[in-house]
């Protein structure tokens, strides 16, 4: 029965992931690009695209280290490599990268975005989705300002890690005050990989916006998407 049961949620969510995305997908993907971070829900792509699947680590590492992802089936990894800074990935050599609900995760989202489009030929497709809010265990959480993401970016991410950590501990795993600073050393120690920052759609299109404008970042961005718990944008690299 519980089986039966996590395969029912399994088709729900990929109804409600798998319309929109794919929509997008077929739309925008074409030739050979990377995944970052697909885990269990990799993006469902046309018929002849070739996708090369990326992880900070093997799949029986990651079945350790996210206890919750035990009963699903985990991607092959083709590239072991930091999706933030893809040091195996040549520059301009990707028709496409797919990052879906991996920013959240990126302590530097300007420098990782920045990396990204180095990456891709020009004319690629940087494939996003971000967790919305509002619909998702970060409901709680403060909203992260443009401010601090800028900071992450000119200072290093190191000034607001263990704040990010705290947040988490007490919005997201909720825990009592008193055991609050010992949860978050754990997890630092561990190096967990929490959801540094939290977004409303108007917060990223901000970020997007402040790339564009101040640092000159050359990408357009071709569509945006709602899908039942994100927002999804689609990023084209300018020739």
């Amino acid at each position: 029965m519980r089986y039966l049961l996590w395969f029912l949620l399994k088709l729900r969510i990929y109804h409600y992931l798998f319309s929109t995305r794919s929509r997008l997908a077929k739309k925008y993907l074409s030739g050979a690009g990377i995944e970052i971070g697909a885990l269990h829900l990799p993006l469902k792509v046309p018929r002849g695209v070739s996708v090369r699947y990326v992880d900070h680590a093997s799949v029986e590492y990651l079945r350790n280290h996210y206890s919750d992802l035990k009963i699903f089936d985990l991607v092959p990894i083709d590239i072991i490599d930091n999706g933030e800074i893809l040091d195996s990935i040549a520059l301009e050599s990707q028709n496409f990268i797919i990052a879906n609900h991996f920013f959240e995760h990126c302590e530097d989202p300007i420098r990782t975005l920045t990396t990204h489009l180095s990456r891709l030929k020009p004319n690629g497709i940087l494939y996003l989705a971000v967790p919305d809010k509002a619909k998702t265990f970060d409901k709680r959480r403060p909203v992260t300002p443009l401010e601090h993401v800028i900071r992450d970016f000119n200072e290093g991410p190191e000034w607001s890690r263990r704040q990010h950590y705290r947040e988490w501990t007490r919005f997201v795993d909720c825990v009592s005050e008193e055991k609050i600073e010992e949860r978050a050393r754990e997890l630092m120690i561990a190096g967990y990989s929490i959801h540094f920052h939290v977004w409303r759609k108007s917060d990223f299109d901000e970020l997007l916006q402040y790339m564009s404008s101040t640092l000159k970042s050359a990408f357009r961005i071709r569509e945006t998407a709602y899908g039942r718990n994100e927002f999804i944008f689609i990023l084209q690299k300018k020739s």
